[in-house]
């Protein structure tokens, strides 16, 4: 059974320069359980208090059995002792860590950031990875978390990146369920609220980086941003950076302050001409791409990506010419992970991701695409990919975008469909708190209505009904921004919702 000291919980806030104070007596007390929610306490537990906290939630973890709590502020009105500290985040990654014994060093972890492709590049690195450590690999994914081998192992994630102490139960969970790697996506709001605050990596890779998660509730700034991001660098053994995505110069200085250079792996597209002081160590073409997969060509250029031995033709399952740099960081990573090319081209060509490009044909309407993106990068990817693709139909998009958060996303989002698209629904995704039809609203004063048809239909099954049914032969209808949720976060609460993926494939069948 786990359980931490009280002196064993003051030495590691003392070694991080934490602590402001102890209010216990015993140094050898132990907790047996931590918690940050009052309503899972139970006896002996060490209580965070943290976010959005109220003085009740306290009380109620003391009336639940708690022995002791943690904070940035001093309780007076309770009877169990605290401990008083700077940061109540940092502090609580830290003792979550150790209260479960450091899984982290008992599992080879790779993590991905991007502002685009960090679930894809996660799945297509489980999917070769699982052939080479026969089906043995930890997946933390915006998607799913998987702890296990067993169905009842994967379960819904709640965020891309959870909270620590969630985060170091799950990798617990991996390590006690004998998984033998991990592959993680980390967000930047992980590192914006300290929620993996001293995890280091065996891997880091940083896909690209554009303007997203800037506004209220998030970065304040694009340079916050990338600074945050660039965190995963610096707490990573080995480095992948990609030539052909912005801030190349800022990114490889970020690796090189704690990682050497012979650890740090650059791949681009062969036309990729990058600075003298950035040579490529891969680079690859594409061979062949079409609606519904790709093949690639990759080439170690330098001695030690040489070393790897994973030259090759691949194909990859998942369309899109942006999924061939999310399969090439992939292959790279599996390939410091030991894995074979025939493994690298299996996981390649039979990966499937939730809500990533899930393709549904009909025979006398358009082609449908579910996809996850919500974002100016991830959409315009989309949309310029099928719009080359199918130069004879009309490219129809469906999306929303999220209240009180991703500001700037809106904006984006009408770019791509000005850019790219023929028609337009605009409809409520999860708007929080904000009214969906002024989101709507927002999108469509940056798209050109001489260009693009635009319209707004506030319930999401009714828009893609209509978009779906009003589509013709040859057109590509892209159903953009929830895949699988089965929720619409709408003024606080969680709305159950069919999910995108579902309502398609019944209009689908109807069809």
């Amino acid at each position: 059974m786990a359980e931490i000291t009280v002196d064993e919980v003051l030495l590691l806030l003392n070694e991080h320069h934490l602590l402001i104070e102890s209010q216990f007596n015993d140094p050898r007390l132990s907790f047996e359980q931590i918690a940050y929610n009052s309503q899972v306490v139970s006896d002996r537990c060490l209580f965070f208090c943290k976010g959005n906290f109220r003085p009740e939630y306290l009380m109620d973890a003391q009336k639940h059995g708690a022995t002791g709590y943690m904070s940035e502020t001093r309780y007076d009105n309770v009877q169990i002792p605290g401990i008083i500290v700077k940061n109540i985040q940092k502090s609580m990654s830290l003792i979550s860590a150790a209260f479960f014994g450091f899984p982290q060093n008992n599992l080879p972890t790779i993590a991905y950031t991007g502002t685009k492709g960090k679930t894809t590049s996660a799945y297509f690195t489980k999917a070769i990875l699982d052939r080479t450590y026969n089906k043995r690999v930890g997946l933390f994914s915006t998607i799913n978390t998987v702890v296990g081998p067993a169905k009842s192992d994967v379960v819904k994630s709640s965020l891309t990146t959870p909270e620590s102490l969630d985060l170091f139960t799950n990798m617990a969970a991996v390590v006690k369920n004998g998984m033998s790697h991990l592959v993680m996506e980390v967000s930047s709001q992980a590192y914006k609220k300290n929620r993996v605050y001293n995890l280091h990596y065996d891997v880091g890779v940083f896909l690209n980086i554009s303007p997203d998660h800037i506004g209220r509730n998030e970065h304040p700034t694009f340079a916050d941003y990338l600074h945050c991001k660039e965190q995963l660098l610096v707490n990573s053994d080995r480095c992948i950076l990609n030539a052909d995505g912005t801030h190349l110069k800022d990114i490889y200085y970020a690796a090189k302050a704690t990682t050497q250079p012979e650890n740090i792996y650059i791949y681009g597209r062969q036309k990729a001409q990058t600075a003298t002081e950035f040579p490529l160590d891969f680079q690859y073409r594409s061979l062949a791409d079409s609606l519904t997969n790709n093949k690639i060509e990759l080439k170690a250029v330098s001695e030690k990506a040489k070393q790897l031995d994973i030259d090759g033709v691949y194909e990859i399952g998942i369309p899109g010419d942006y999924n061939e740099g999310n399969g090439v960081a992939a292959a790279i990573t599996s390939g410091l992970m030991h894995a074979g090319k025939d493994d690298i081209k299996y996981g390649l060509a039979h990966t499937t991701v939730p809500g990533r490009m899930e393709i549904y044909r009909t025979r006398t309407h358009g082609t449908i695409y579910v996809d996850y993106a919500h974002n100016y990068g991830s959409l315009h990817a989309v949309l310029d990919f099928l719009k080359k693709q199918s130069p004879s139909g009309k490219v129809v998009v469906l999306t929303g975008s999220t209240g009180d958060k991703g500001i700037d996303r809106r904006s984006g989002l009408g770019k791509a469909i000005n850019e790219s698209a023929n028609v337009a629904y605009l409809t409520t995704d999860d708007p929080a708190t904000e009214d969906p039809k002024v989101i709507a609203q927002e999108i469509a004063t940056h798209i050109d209505r001489d260009k693009v048809s635009v319209s707004y239909i506030a319930d999401r099954k009714t828009a893609i009904t209509k978009a779906v049914n009003e589509s013709q032969k040859g057109d590509v209808i892209v159903i953009a921004g929830k895949g699988h949720d089965a929720f619409q976060k709408i003024n606080g609460k969680n709305i159950p919702f069919e999910g995108d993926a579902s309502i398609v494939a019944n209009l689908v069948k109807g069809l």
